[in-house]
């Protein structure tokens, strides 16, 4: 997606050519159609995620046994990670209370894109998440969930930052990496303290490709067991193979188209 910002002398030559009446009432309009775009998607999501979690909520009651002790089980799904790009200069040139709103709302907004598609947020570090399609609960297709989470995701990203730029505030942007594979998934902690999360090579693929998108300037990229499970209902353009610190065989990456363009609504 081709981005455009207005600097200060750009939005004062604008002001003196067309009247600043004229663009005080482009900023009014502006600022009343970009709340309620927010609050739409926002809504929608929020009814999606409530519902998968009343069902996440209800299997694990009933499977209280399978899932509470410690210990892992194999499992295939898909893993995500997510970052806010340039976090550290965000930090810099803002208060810390900022930065704090800044990451509520961030989160917030994440969470809801991520659990509407029956997805679960399992490490928040800095600006940073993990996220598990799955698993501890199965899906019928994760890796499209997770894609399509990565996508609502973005667009939310979008209507946040129309906000931002409305309050003149600089925009964010975002980078995800998925993979999909085989993990081990359990419980790992104690008796009395206990973290559910996942290890191997599907986790380090999917934290590697999130590093990727700054290399490459994308916002999702995807390994090829995500791209296979798509079954082209999503297009996907190769990059080729990457040989990623800590591995000895490449991997092959692909970038999701959509993620680059204006987006539409999703079902």
């Amino acid at each position: 997606m081709t981005e455009h910002a207005i600097d200060q002398q750009t939005f004062d030559e604008l002001t003196q050519t067309v009247g600043a009446d004229f663009v005080s009432e482009l900023v009014d309009t502006f600022l009343e159609e970009v709340p309620p775009m927010l609050a739409e998607l926002r809504a929608a999501l929020e009814a999606r995620a409530t519902e998968s979690f009343r069902r996440a909520a209800h299997s694990l009651k009933t499977n209280a046994n399978t899932f509470g002790a410690l210990g892992g089980r194999r499992a295939h799904g898909t893993v995500m990670f997510c970052d806010i790009r340039g976090f550290t200069a965000i930090v810099e040139s803002q208060p810390p209370e900022e930065t704090i709103e800044l990451l509520n709302v961030y989160y917030t907004l994440m969470f809801e894109a991520i659990a509407a598609q029956g997805g679960v947020v399992n490490q928040m570090i800095g600006d940073g998440l993990m996220a598990i399609f799955g698993a501890p609960l199965p899906l019928p297709e994760p890796a499209l969930a997770a894609v399509r989470a990565a996508l609502d995701m973005i667009e939310m990203i979008e209507l946040l930052n129309a906000e931002r730029a409305a309050q003149r505030k600089a925009p964010i942007t975002i980078g995800i990496g998925i993979a999909t594979g085989e993990m081990i998934a359990g419980y790992t902690g104690t008796q009395t303290r206990a973290t559910y999360t996942c290890i191997g090579d599907t986790v380090n693929v999917a934290a590697r490709l999130e590093a990727h998108t700054k290399v490459v300037a994308r916002r999702v990229l995807i390994d090829g067991g995500t791209r296979t499970a798509l079954a082209a209902r999503l297009p996907t353009s190769p990059l080729g193979p990457v040989v990623f610190k800590g591995k000895a065989l490449p991997v092959e990456v692909f970038v999701v188209d959509s993620a680059d363009r204006p987006l539409g609504r999703l079902n």
